[in-house]
């Protein structure tokens, strides 16, 4: 079977089921640097710079991807001159294909550290995007830089080439600096509060830990040059099956091991604070704003939240998909009153949004049988994702004088999953989180209360004031309980 790349795509013919991009921006020099080169990014923010380069005709912003922990698709893309497909699935449209070109470029973070300093010095570089998830800004339980990790250690030590997502990326601003190559955005994509403000603190813990003028002279030319703006980011990109590859070779003939899967829906809201120039993205149709936080929680809560909540109920279920879970009127009634009930009182509006609308299309989003997100690939690293998704707006709705009993819930099924390790039919459920080690004390108890005991008292997850909250403890213990035995506990309750 012949392979996608530039020359068999130029056979393809284009049609309402296939769009070929590529084909025009294939010749783009690289102007943005990725950080986190994944399925999420491939299907999201590089469509959006495709489409703005063609609205433009600004053929200098090509992407250099780089990737994280395998050189997995930059192997995938090399033989592919950089194109892949984007099958797009939806149960209200026929399954459509884009062929994107916009990525130029693609380096193993792990072998070519050489070549990533080299490209984040290059002055006709002006914006730097990461998507690293969450664990990959290695904060501690402060949520500082984590200064103890091994290689937030090397890396400001500097025996060898940066190895940390934060490392490279001050390394690469260092450099910069030394060359005199110019102002760049740094523009964070993961789900953190305030994006933005975090990655740029965790540079300047970074600059700290530096030997003193080293360090200076490294804070002093960021804060002149390089600004943090925050966004938003929302697209649902499911893992690629075999099934999937198939699909997208009905409509082109072609082998492409570069493949991704996406919903219809796309969203981007991005802070308007750049330090250079940028792609116009605001004609690919993501907005800017002076604020992202109204809309940064919006997503974190309604979908974040709700997402993490039926993935922990549905995989205790026995559920493989999140639209699996979604056929249960039980965990789709629950979902609903999350979002309704729990979240939304105590959120601002954001501007043009109608936050009960914005929730029931989450909801239809994730109908999406052809999606196949899985509960257990949506419950990895739940120590990290808790507290932005369940236990800040736990808090915020409970300073809003409201007991948040469906959130409660979905702390407490993220609980049991963690110490029950297997659903209703006896399936292992995996502990994936960095803090497995620490989680898998609980793992195998059957004692309600020790396990809520145990797990409230980590701090970098439940911080210091809702473990406090009396109430709240004893729900957890009752929903733990009930959890354990199989049974999904009530969402309405006495207050």
């Amino acid at each position: 079977m012949t392979r996608l790349n530039l020359a068999s795509a130029r056979t393809l013919q284009a049609s309402t089921e296939l769009t070929i991009p590529a084909l025009h921006s294939f010749d783009s020099s690289i102007g943005i640097v990725h950080l986190g080169l994944g399925a999420f990014h491939r299907a999201h923010q590089a469509t959006y710079t495709e489409d703005a380069a063609l609205a433009t005709g600004d053929t200098t912003w090509g992407i250099c991807g780089v990737t994280g922990r395998t050189a997995s698709v930059r192997d995938q893309l090399a033989t592919q001159d950089g194109l892949y497909g984007i099958l797009q699935k939806s149960p209200t449209a026929p399954t459509s294909l884009r062929i994107t070109g916009i990525i130029r470029e693609v380096l193993d973070g792990q072998t070519q550290q050489q070549e990533l300093l080299n490209r984040l010095t290059d002055p006709q570089v002006r914006v730097i995007t990461l998507t690293v998830t969450e664990k990959g800004y290695r904060r501690g339980p402060d949520n500082r830089l984590n200064l103890a990790d091994p290689l937030v250690r090397a890396d400001i030590d500097g025996t060898a080439a940066p190895a940390s997502a934060i490392g490279r990326l001050a390394r690469g601003l260092q450099r910069r600096a030394h060359q005199d190559a110019g102002p760049v955005t740094v523009l964070c994509c993961d789900n953190l509060p305030n994006n933005g403000t975090v990655v740029a603190g965790l540079m300047d813990d970074f600059c700290q830990a530096l030997p003193t003028a080293e360090g200076d002279a490294l804070a002093q030319w960021i804060t002149k040059n390089v600004t943090f703006p925050s966004s938003m980011v929302d697209r649902i990109v499911p893992a690629t099956t075999d099934a999937d590859r198939r699909d997208a070779r009905g409509l082109t003939g072609l082998t492409d091991e570069g493949l991704v899967i996406a919903e219809p829906f796309r969203q981007w809201v991005i802070e308007d604070h750049f330090a250079a120039d940028r792609p116009a993205w605001e004609l690919a149709g993501a907005q800017l704003t002076a604020d992202v936080t109204p809309f940064e929680l919006m997503k974190l809560r309604l979908l974040n939240g709700s997402h993490s909540t039926l993935a922990y109920l549905g995989a205790l279920q026995g559920y493989r998909t999140i639209a699996e879970a979604m056929t249960d009127p039980v965990l789709r009634g629950i979902a609903t009153a999350l979002i309704r009930t729990d979240m939304i009182p105590p959120l601002e509006q954001p501007d043009g949004v109608n936050l009960v609308d914005y929730g029931d299309e989450v909801l239809a989003r994730y109908e999406n049988p052809d999606l196949r997100h899985t509960t257990v690939q949506i419950a990895m690293d739940g120590s990290q994702k808790l507290p932005q998704r369940l236990v800040s707006p736990t808090l915020a709705a409970i300073h809003a004088g409201h007991r948040p009993h469906v959130i409660t819930l979905g702390t407490a099924a993220w609980m049991t999953f963690v110490a029950l390790g297997r659903d209703t039919h006896g399936h292992e459920l995996p502990l994936d989180d960095p803090l497995a080690k620490r989680l898998g004390q609980v793992r195998g108890l059957s004692d309600p209360r020790k396990i809520v005991e145990n797990l409230v008292t980590i701090e970098s997850i439940f911080g210091s004031e809702l473990p406090e909250i009396d109430w709240w403890r004893t729900e957890l213990i009752d929903d733990v309980r009930d959890l354990l035995a199989g049974r999904i506990p009530a969402t309405t309750k006495a207050n």
